[in-house]
């Protein structure tokens, strides 16, 4: 008698790479289409004169300070990943956070999960298990910019209305996605006041049980500076910005205007924060005396040299992290 054999398991589907890139592009097109309001309000001459002010020199150092952001929090992302006990190497988490950017515009970026996707196929991890990393990963990156905001409201001039709650809720949120009982705990109550997503709080509560192995001194002292040196660069970065089209604001209260538009875009639950972020940035400069035809650019140029150069290194990155963890699969 012979023995019925189904085959060879068909190919795992591609991933639907044109859906996203049509996704990005709407977002950007959208992004742009506001900004270009804005800027037909003052003026297109007015516009392109304060963007004639930045050379080849000054962009690449836009972008390479939002690079040290990147690899900075990557090598966070390996730490963190070390600590879980993944036999995965520097390089590895690094193509795998990076190519993560890719995702960053789905909504509330739940797109970048495609990391633990890519780590199971390597490792045989299950997504229950290697969950935390994204937890701790968000957490840390509040609380980060959270004492930043602090600081720069503490050292900058003047001040920021809402600035305070913001920085209060981010730590809140950071605490409490780092501590197993508060997490599952959280997760059990919006289960039962919801009752939506049983499966997405189930493994919550499982992967809260991960949650301890992060929590020692070591772990979470390395993980802070990183996230500090790393958001700092990019607050850095939007000074400097700021200093070059003629609109010095003080390093403290730029920190702390850009940090402050970046949580309040994540806040809002958009796809990268996307028009939550920018309209925030512009208005705050406008309420510290920046003309539009300032604050529209620099706000334009310093999303595109974080958020979207972020996304076009995933976007070159996610190939390669498709492709090694598809071979690796196959071994």
């Amino acid at each position: 008698m012979t023995s019925l054999n189904p085959g060879p398991t068909p190919p795992a589907p591609a991933p639907r790479r044109w859906r996203d890139i049509a996704i990005l592009g709407g977002l950007f097109g959208l992004v742009l289409l506001g900004l270009a309001g804005l800027a037909s309000a003052t003026g297109w001459h007015d516009v392109m004169t304060q963007l004639g002010k930045l050379g080849p020199v000054q962009i690449g150092t836009l972008l390479g300070l939002s690079l040290v952001n990147y690899l900075f929090r990557a090598m966070r992302w390996h730490i963190f990943a070390r600590k879980l006990g993944l036999p995965t190497t520097l390089v590895q988490d690094t193509r795998h956070f990076l190519g993560g950017f890719a995702m960053s515009v789905t909504p509330g970026r739940v797109g970048e999960l495609i990391r633990m996707r890519w780590i199971r196929r390597e490792t045989g991890w299950a997504v229950e298990k290697t969950a935390p990393l994204v937890l701790m990963d968000r957490a840390a990156d509040l609380a980060a910019m959270a004492l930043i905001l602090a600081l720069g409201l503490s050292l900058g001039k003047g001040g920021i209305a809402y600035a305070a709650p913001v920085a209060i809720l981010a730590l809140v949120a950071a605490f409490v996605a780092t501590r197993p009982r508060l997490l599952a705990g959280s997760a059990t109550l919006a289960y039962r006041i919801t009752g939506l997503f049983p499966r997405l709080m189930a493994r919550i509560r499982r992967a809260s049980r991960s949650l301890a192995t992060f929590a020692t001194l070591r772990v979470t002292a390395a993980a802070l500076v990183l996230g500090l040196i790393g958001w700092m660069a990019e607050g850095y970065a939007f000074h400097l910005l700021l200093v070059w089209l003629g609109a010095d604001i003080g390093f403290w209260m730029a920190i702390a205007v850009f940090t402050f538009a970046t949580l309040a875009g994540g806040l809002t639950g958009a796809p990268g924060g996307v028009g939550g972020a920018e309209a925030a940035m512009v208005a705050l400069l406008s309420l510290d005396g920046i003309p539009l035809d300032v604050s529209i650019p620099a706000t334009a140029i310093i999303r595109v040299t974080t958020l979207w150069f972020a996304i076009g290194i995933g976007l070159i990155v996610f190939p390669m992290a498709e492709r090694h963890s598809l071979t690796a699969r196959g071994r």
